[in-house]
């Protein structure tokens, strides 16, 4: 295993930092939930914005990777789309500060235009990290530089979870408390770039003459001979029905447990602790079974959150912090797990086709909230419940397909 170099290290480190403190001002399974909540969204606007938040960046992935491949750099383009993301959340903290009080009926329209464009600069700028992290990162350093940056993101985390506590404590009228975590937000999202200033990105090879029909063409070729990246796609795709349905908790807090915004702060730092604990058992689990280890355990965990979830809803609102304690294990696992596991597959000449191809073919996340939100307000929580743990219990059974040989490289 060589050293990862250390300004490499800092990047990456510093980005999950201030990352992780920017997404706890609009934490997608306490924060943002309890805003549209408050804004008199029904749960079949939640799930609209969640099929936003989730499928959005991964319908156009596939066309990102071809269009990144025209470019020998993809630094820029990473940081023009945490500008961009950055400038969104500055727009929904003005759009509550202002519109608000004036015509309260176009909040909802502009938070999804604001959302949409943070979810869009999302998959493109996600797709151009990971393949940054490609070109600068040894695969047999990729999952200990993972864990390194996801410890010191759940530090960032940490600290955001703190300031909302606090936000929220006191009582603020609406919406005084979220456009504060907003500005937060513009701010540490616009920092968390600097980072990659230190990294000395090498060239990547051109595709000039490559057509967009014939880059498409190649999507039944690449599944038929990767039996193991078919596998992961499938797996991801059913086990998306877990993350659509860890926004959905927190609502089910406050309907069945009738939960106050008291909560929002205890349930986030849960969460955030929980994300920091296990990046410990992520860490050992990583070095005695590699990425493949961290991705099944991943799977198993999630199945068996529902079914806590239904038990610990018969206590008092206390004993459901659990429930986003485990969840932070799960948000940590997936970071962490698929994201090695998907870099170990691809090859690194085709990276991109990899990447572009996991975004688009992961198609549940599109649709899986608007479901799960009707599943829920027709049949109730139970019957969620259990058809997420039936999902989630067969990926990770699934999961055994993935060739193991792949994954051996991280021990090279």
């Amino acid at each position: 295993m060589k050293h990862i170099d250390k300004r490499v290290l800092l990047a990456y480190s510093w980005h999950g930092f201030f990352l992780a403190l920017t997404m706890s001002m609009i934490d997608l399974n306490t924060i943002l939930p309890s805003m549209i909540d408050e804004l008199g969204g029904s749960k079949l606007i939640f799930g609209m914005l969640y099929s936003i938040l989730l499928g959005a960046p991964l319908l156009f992935n596939l066309l990102f990777s071809y269009l990144l491949k025209k470019f020998s750099y993809s630094k820029k383009i990473l940081l023009l789309g945490i500008y961009l993301r950055s400038f969104s959340f500055l727009g929904i903290a003005l759009t509550l500060k202002y519109i608000y009080q004036e015509n309260q009926t176009q909040v909802l329209p502009l938070l999804t235009m604001f959302l949409f464009i943070f979810s869009i600069t999302g998959g493109f700028a996600g797709l151009s990290y990971s393949h940054l992290m490609g070109k600068t990162v040894q695969p047999s350093n990729r999952a200990l530089l993972l864990t390194i940056r996801q410890f010191l993101s759940s530090a960032g985390g940490l600290l955001g979870g703190f300031i909302i506590a606090r936000l929220f404590q006191n009582n603020a009228p609406f919406p005084d408390n979220y456009v504060v975590t907003m500005m937060i937000g513009f701010l540490g999202l616009s920092i968390s770039s600097l980072g990659f200033f230190l990294i000395k990105e090498p060239a990547s090879s051109h595709c000039d003459n490559e057509t967009l029909k014939s880059y498409f063409a190649k999507i039944p070729t690449v599944l038929k001979k990767d039996s193991s990246f078919k596998y992961f796609v499938i797996i991801e795709n059913m086990s998306s029905v877990g993350v659509m349905m860890l926004p959905f908790y927190m609502l089910y807090a406050r309907e069945q447990l009738q939960v106050t915004d008291s909560y929002i702060g205890i349930y986030l730092i849960a969460q955030i602790i929980g994300t920091l604990i296990s990046n410990l058992l992520w860490g050992f689990i990583g070095k005695t079974n590699h990425a493949k280890g961290i991705f099944r355990s991943c799977l198993f965990l999630g199945s068996l959150l529902p079914l806590f979830a239904f038990l610990l809803s018969h206590f008092n609102p206390q004993y459901f912090t659990i429930i986003f304690f485990i969840m932070g294990f799960l948000i940590s696992g997936r970071r962490i797990g698929f994201e090695s596991t998907l870099l170990n597959l691809a090859p690194d000449d085709r990276r991109l086709e990899y990447l572009g191809l996991r975004g688009t073919l992961n198609i549940s996340i599109v649709v899986l909230p608007l479901v799960g939100s009707q599943i829920i307000r027709f049949f109730g929580y139970n019957i969620a419940f259990f058809l997420v743990f039936i999902l989630m219990f067969l990926s990770f059974l699934l999961s055994s397909k993935v060739s193991e040989s792949q994954f051996n490289c991280q021990a090279e």
